[in-house]
């Protein structure tokens, strides 16, 4: 449930344990010089805050010093924290192994594709930091306990403690908090995993759990590409909003066997339109085939990785054959979903992966021109989702609606840009769309920033410091110094 609130930026952290809010108006607090910035950041207090990581401490103090824009400052340490302060669980199996539950913010549930959005940023530091690597191991681990779960569910609860989408039309289960089918779910494991373990060398998160997820991930995907049936996956709800149910009984709108793995819901937890849904059969590409490696150079396991590396090949090979469209103003583009049938739905939704995404999540080189076509496309008023008003434009979705922005769309922009002009106007005005709070937050409305939906949306904030640092790290710091 929504509320209608009018709150001042030092009340903010209050809110940060509360439902989900709809705030209506800010007052908005002077912004004087970095250090009191920093004095009065909007983090919970020292003692409220969840886990504690030296090296992101570190870290934040770093960015603080090369910032001069104070704003900017204090916007990065209220948010790169931000999953650390507010959302991580962190304790220790039967067997003494790390085991991380990561809250997604406002709703106490553990989302496969936030959490390991979540950490992301964190892992480039975890070998400055035991206890921060020691965390990310457990969110992995944490992961493949999910899958083994329910290969099929989207987000889980800390035990079986059941939840409000018990009664859904599906096979639910009382540690599942929902279950919607989706392919990322399966995806970003993969990817922290994989980098987890580039980075720090540390391969025994890839252990029989490990293993049995991998089989699960290999034998959904399979299943999902309906080449002899429907397969196991239906779900339907009661609702009055027709995103959060499911067409022909549960089973989706028809797809033709081609090779293409269907997602019956979209990173944005909305029903796809047309089940081979493009960003998402990208992702599993390159999830795929960082997959093979592990299980090759790790397990030994070389008759699993051959499996996974054909079916992503097979993957690839059908999104270049059906999901490339003839646009009559951009040339080829790819499609966000399509049936396998000749249709093709032209747009792009903000949440990630998303076509815009596509070089961010490292699914394809950034140069590539048919997805230089696509990002033409998807920033302009030729996407439907594509919206631009007096305080900002970006890319929105159905699952807010008209008009709102998803902050997230501004900061894949950046990160996949190569237009240093480009980058300052995302950041800016990222800056300008705060509505003084110095997070971010889920949407805002094009003419209004002040008028948002969720007050605390850790992926988000935490996207946003990745975002910045990135930046800093790429020697970017006069760019952002010049940000007025």
């Amino acid at each position: 449930m929504r509320k209608e609130l009018i709150i001042s930026v030092c009340s903010v952290a209050a809110f940060l344990g509360g439902q989900e809010l709809f705030a209506s108006a800010f007052i908005h607090a002077p912004y004087v010089c970095v250090a009191d910035a920093i004095q009065n950041d909007n983090r919970p207090a020292k003692a409220e805050r969840l886990f504690h990581s030296k090296a992101v401490e570190k870290e934040i103090v770093r960015v603080q010093k090369v910032l001069k824009n104070a704003k900017l400052a204090w916007m990065f340490t209220n948010c790169f924290p931000n999953t650390l302060d507010t959302t991580v669980h962190f304790r220790r199996d039967k067997d003494g192994n790390p085991d991380t539950f990561v809250y997604t913010g406002d709703i106490h549930a553990m989302w496969l594709r936030d959490s390991g959005a979540q950490v992301w940023p964190y892992v480039q530091l975890a070998n400055k930091d035991p206890e921060l690597k020691e965390m990310i191991a457990g969110v992995i681990r944490r992961q493949f306990l999910c899958i083994n779960i329910d290969p099929y569910a989207n987000a889980f609860n800390d035990g079986p403690t059941g939840g409000d989408w018990q009664t859904d039309l599906t096979d639910m289960k009382p540690e599942l908090h929902e279950r919607k089918w989706e392919i990322d779910s399966l995806c970003y494991p993969i990817r922290l995993a994989y980098e987890y373990w580039k980075v720090t060398g540390d391969d025994s998160v890839f252990d029989d759990k490990w293993l049995s997820a991998a089989r699960l991930v290999l034998k959904t995907f399979k299943e999902q590409q309906r080449k002899e049936s429907t397969g196991p996956y239906k779900f339907q709800r009661k609702t009055e909003r027709a995103l959060d149910t499911v067409t022909n009984d549960g089973w989706g709108n028809p797809v033709k066997p081609v090779g293409l793995i269907v997602s019956t819901f979209r990173p944005s937890d909305d029903a796809s339109l047309f089940q081979f849904l493009i960003p998402s059969n990208f992702f599993a590409v390159s999830s795929l085939r960082k997959a093979a490696e592990i299980l090759t150079e790790v397990n030994k396991e070389n008759s699993l990785a051959a499996e996974c590396k054909a079916l992503a090949q097979e993957v690839e090979d059908a999104i270049r054959k059906y999901a490339v469209y003839n646009h009559p103003k951009y040339g080829k583009i790819y499609a966000f979903e399509v049936d396998g049938f000749g249709n093709h739905n032209l747009m792009d939704d903000a949440n990630v992966p998303s076509l815009l995404a596509l070089p961010y999540l490292g699914d394809v080189d950034i140069n590539d021109p048919i997805y230089q076509n696509t990002r033409r496309f998807v920033w302009s008023e030729d996407n439907p989702y594509f919206f631009k008003g007096t305080a900002g434009e970006g890319i929105g979705g159905p699952h807010i609606g008209y008009d709102m922005i998803w902050p997230m769309s501004i900061m894949m922009k950046a990160f996949t840009s190569q237009d240093d002009e480009e980058i300052k106007a995302c950041i800016k005005m990222l800056m300008d769309t705060d509505a003084g709070t110095g997070f971010m937050h889920e949407s805002f409305h094009k003419d209004n920033p002040e008028k948002f939906t969720r007050a605390w949306f850790a992926w988000q904030n935490t996207l946003f410091g990745e975002l910045i640092l990135k930046l800093v790290n790429e020697g970017k710091v006069d760019l952002l110094n010049s940000i007025e």
